[in-house]
């Protein structure tokens, strides 16, 4: 095992699949000269060259369409966005042509495209650089959608969703690319739509993805102290969903609560509300209970963001409800 950072694991994945396949390449703003916005490409244009790691102008809605166009030519591109906020002026490349040519040309045509880069809040950047599409992006069948919560994940799912042959959304956080964790020296895959149980525990189970997950074991540290056990999975994937280790999980513990960073309206705690109330509803001993972001746009004031985002307290604050009901 080797440690490293989150953005280190990223442009492992990337560089073992292009040394694999020429028929990969990576498209985006500072990719290239700029080793990414985010120093998630480091290195990979010295060894690749600039044929396939490409440094693009600001126009997300025309390199996304030259991914798609490629990748319906027999290439495997790996689309970044500088963050997924700007991904809304290429979101009609995504959904309308991405998701969809393969079922609207009768299977001709398979899309093996990637498209990554930074989600969510990354501190003090307000309204328009501070959301969460993850549950826009799961609702579109044809899409595949990827979140992962640590170096290890980043690196064996990012393999996967890169040799998938469908259109894969691939969903990071800025505040995450500084983490460190270990992963192994030799080559390994995460298949995707499989979630992780990090802790098993019997009295309530917690489910997020993403940088959530950091939070989240923080606040079971905290719960331990009260000998109060949670299960805590990490979902990985949010399309394909694995449903059936939430369900599983709650028909042990009784008790459900979903934490995420997406607004409340349609999210994924909707999804997983519904699902577990048709699957698994005898089996719970209290009302399942979701954290989200506030419902508004996110302001500028530090205190504000505190107050918009999930956080330990709120976590320790719904568990104590559905264990003391």
């Amino acid at each position: 095992m080797k440690e490293v950072q989150f953005r280190e694991a990223v442009a492992e994945a990337m560089s073992e699949e292009m040394r694999l396949d020429d028929n990969i390449f990576l498209m985006g703003e500072e990719v290239a000269e700029y080793n990414g916005a985010y120093k998630a490409s480091k290195g990979m244009l010295d060894e690749f060259g600039s044929k396939r790691v490409i440094d693009t102008p600001i126009s997300e809605g025309g390199f996304s369409g030259i991914g798609v166009g490629a990748a319906m030519n027999g290439l495997r591109p790996i689309i970044e966005f500088m963050t997924f906020n700007f991904s809304l002026v290429a979101i009609d490349q995504i959904i309308n042509n991405a998701a969809k040519m393969k079922q609207m040309s009768g299977g001709q045509f398979n899309i093996p495209i990637v498209f990554r880069g930074p989600t969510g809040s990354a501190g003090q950047l307000a309204a328009t650089h501070s959301q969460s599409f993850d549950s826009w992006y799961a609702n579109c069948p044809g899409l595949k959608v990827v979140v992962p919560s640590n170096p290890y994940d980043a690196k064996g799912l990012l393999k996967s969703s890169i040799r998938d042959n469908n259109p894969v959304i691939f969903m990071e956080s800025e505040q995450m690319y500084g983490d460190k964790g270990f992963i192994p020296e030799e080559e390994y895959l995460i298949p995707i739509g499989v979630a992780n149980i990090i802790q098993e525990g019997s009295d309530v189970t917690i489910v997020s993805y993403g940088k959530m997950m950091n939070m989240i074991k923080d606040a079971a540290l905290e719960l331990k102290k009260e000998n109060i056990n949670p299960e805590l999975i990490d979902l990985r994937s949010l399309r394909p969903l694995d449903y059936d280790t939430i369900i599983n999980s709650v028909k042990k513990t009784n008790r459900l609560i979903i934490v995420e960073e997406s607004w409340p309206l349609g999210s994924i705690s909707s999804e997983i509300s519904y699902k577990i109330q048709q699957e698994a509803f005898d089996y719970l001993d209290a009302p399942i209970q979701r954290i989200c972001a506030e419902d508004t746009p996110m302001a500028y004031s530090k205190t504000l963001v505190e107050a918009f985002l999930p956080n330990k307290e709120k976590v320790i604050k719904k568990v104590k409800k559905v264990i003391y009901i």
